[in-house]
């Protein structure tokens, strides 16, 4: 997985779509957002190991801690957004158990939101 991830930046592909939105790629509520929005759709390691290089230097604290928050919490929005949900689910279903994925959404987007709030006002 690092070594694609490392080959789509060699790429240049995504340096062109962060130099569109450069000037807000720094910011907290971006950061957060962003981690959040976008893990769900490559996954929060992969985003983390695009995103990093992205930052550049003279990364602060504040950005770092945004960016792992963000890429923590989004396995708690959808089921796709972490492994651990995945395989949880298919453990239940063995058991005679299941739940949708809008029974998973409802809760988890509550939880994502709450948390993206609270992380947002400690950042």
């Amino acid at each position: 997985m690092f070594v694609l991830m490392e080959s789509v930046w060699i790429s240049g592909t995504c340096q062109e779509l962060l130099h569109r939105m450069s000037p807000q790629l720094g910011s907290v509520p971006t950061i957060l957002a962003l981690s959040i929005g976008l893990s769900q759709l490559i996954s929060n390691v992969p985003f983390v190991a695009l995103y990093l290089p992205a930052m550049g230097s003279g990364v602060s604290q504040g950005q770092l801690m945004a960016l792992a928050a963000g890429s923590t919490i989004a396995g708690n929005l959808l089921i796709l957004g972490a492994a651990s949900n995945v395989i949880i689910l298919q453990n239940a279903e063995k058991e005679g158990e299941t739940f949708s994925f809008m029974e998973f959404a409802k809760i988890g987007l509550l939880i994502s939101f709450l948390n993206a709030i609270i992380y947002f006002i400690f950042l």
